[in-house]
């Protein structure tokens, strides 16, 4: 099998076999951000906080979603097997 560099090369600097991130990427980028930023007071330290502990729940609601999918996905494979 040939593989053909130029389709290659062009398919990658128009990003066009690159996907999309997940929200799980997005939401470990957000984390990774805020865990670098250094409050200034107090105020600042709770709402950094707060917001690290909002973007965990966000994980794990974001994780029983993609589990819930997945199943579903399954059922709806089995449904359409036994037509």
């Amino acid at each position: 099998m040939k593989i053909n560099l130029d389709d290659l090369t062009r398919r990658f600097l128009l990003g066009e076999t690159a996907t999309r991130p997940s929200v799980r990427a997005y939401v470990e980028s957000v984390i990774r951000i805020i865990e670098e930023v250094r409050p200034k007071s107090q105020r600042e330290n709770r709402q950094l906080s707060v917001a690290k502990q909002h973007l965990q729940e966000i994980k794990r609601l974001n994780r029983k979603l993609e589990e819930k999918i997945t199943l579903l996905e399954e059922q709806v494979k089995i449904l359409e097997e036994g037509k």
